[in-house]
């Protein structure tokens, strides 16, 4: 059967997610444009600005969990658009900011939190919900695709308001674009009114979050990826953060920053479209592992040489391409160890560390930068983890493939039917 054929009944629910999805990390990922005048403007340093990128990570990922099992219990609909509202919030105080209090709270906590409610592991478990496992890992992809679009939008319009007018209309800019978040989880929401399908024997199915979290902690495949997922978020941030300040560094043309996350966003979609294609063939873990390892050597050439322009955006089309395709790859490989019932929590489980290293990279690199007066060591250690990380996930994933959990105490087997969502089953 054609998959879009397969798909229209819930397209409003994937579009949906996939603008969620680029607006929340499209403007957080280009929050680095506005670290040098704001921290001028306002008098902060940038580990100041820095340190409240990181509280960011870890609220984001310390509440991922948690936001998870909230959509299990209230259904999606609640927690994204409370989490699109966080959004605006954290976005105005930021905005409005005179110092570095109203910074981590608005940059900080609000967005963080928001994150956790609106990113990656809440749009690509509504997507895994809402079509069959036939396709689940091909449209995992075009909505990690299409989430990743966002970069290529508001990393521009952020520069070009910021040059124009100054940082704070630059983020008053992205206010108004944050609001199209909220008819996007809207629609997203629908999710709810479709059921689970049956457990199967395997499933974690109708266990409790806490059975569900043990079962998770209990597969060594999933902690081995857990544990490498910390390299990806320590490599992805300190990027994210640091490269505008490095090019003005290097006395290139500001724009390139925001032509760089530009072009990040840009092949984001080529490279989500790509292993989404890819995890429905092969192995997910493996294809994770390679990923880790090509942004590491990609990350040391670009920084051993002399950054031109053409070098950049070189780099920037290399790391989009190799970017977001982690996002399919581990919604992937949870639903199919997991089930869908508490994909959502154990995605978010795996994301904690993924987000310890986000504060690693954004915080790290900073107190580097301020103690030694350069990235050099920052990106050595950036390097030296990817690769580490990267080849012990690709041993691991040859010598012992992914399986699904052995059944445990509370797991609803094929003669129970699971709880559906607060909402009546039929799409609205």
């Amino acid at each position: 059967m054609p998959l879009m054929q397969v798909l229209r009944p819930t397209l409003p629910i994937l579009i949906g997610a996939s603008i969620m999805l680029t607006l929340s990390m499209g403007l957080r990922q280009s929050l680095g444009i506005f670290m040098q005048p704001l921290t001028h403007d306002i008098h902060l340093s940038v580990s100041d600005f820095t340190l409240a990128l990181a509280v960011q990570n870890l609220a984001w990922g310390f509440l991922q969990p948690l936001a998870g099992a909230m959509t299990t219990r209230y259904g999606f609909r609640p927690i994204m658009i409370v989490g699109a509202l966080m959004y605006i919030a954290g976005l105005i105080l930021m905005t409005t900011a005179n110092g570095l209090v109203a910074i981590m709270i608005g940059a900080g906590v609000l967005i963080g939190t928001s994150l956790a409610c609106t990113a990656a592991a809440i749009a690509m478990s509504v997507a895994a919900r809402a079509v069959p496992a036939t396709v689940r890992s091909t449209v995992l992809g075009i909505v990690s695709g299409a989430g990743s679009l966002g970069a290529l939008l508001s990393a521009p319009i952020g520069q070009m308001l910021n040059e124009g007018f100054g940082w704070r209309i630059g983020l008053a800019g992205f206010v108004v674009m944050s609001v199209l978040m909220i008819p996007a989880a809207w629609y997203a929401g629908r999710v709810d009114a479709i059921p689970l399908p049956k457990p199967a024997a395997d499933d974690i199915g109708d266990a409790t979050a806490m059975t569900a979290a043990k079962t998770a902690f209990g597969n060594a495949s999933f902690v081995v990826m857990t544990c490498a997922y910390l390299v990806c978020g320590m490599q992805l941030v300190f990027l994210t953060t640091h490269l505008p300040s490095y090019l003005a560094i290097c006395g290139l043309d500001p724009m390139l920053s925001a032509q760089t996350l530009g072009m990040i966003g840009g092949f984001n979609v080529l490279g989500s479209l790509f292993f989404g294609w890819a995890g429905q063939r092969w192995n997910k873990l493996a294809l994770l592992g390679g990923i880790y390892i090509f942004r590491s050597l990609a990350l040391a050439w670009y920084f051993m040489l002399p950054a031109t322009p053409a070098s950049t955006l070189l780099f920037g089309a290399i790391m989009g391409f190799l970017w977001m395709g982690v996002g399919p790859l581990v919604a992937g490989a949870v639903a199919e160890m997991f089930g869908l019932r508490w994909q959502a929590m154990i995605q978010g489980l795996a994301f904690m560390s993924h987000q310890i290293g986000s504060f690693l990279g954004a915080y790290g690199g900073g107190v580097i930068y301020d103690t030694l007066g350069s990235y050099n060591m920052a990106w050595r250690i950036g390097v030296a983890l990817g690769l580490a990380g990267g080849i012990i996930q690709v041993a691991f994933a040859l010598i012992r493939p992914s399986q699904p959990p052995s059944p445990v105490d509370g797991v609803a087997g094929p003669h129970k039917r699971p709880r559906l969502g607060r909402y009546p089953v039929h799409i609205r």
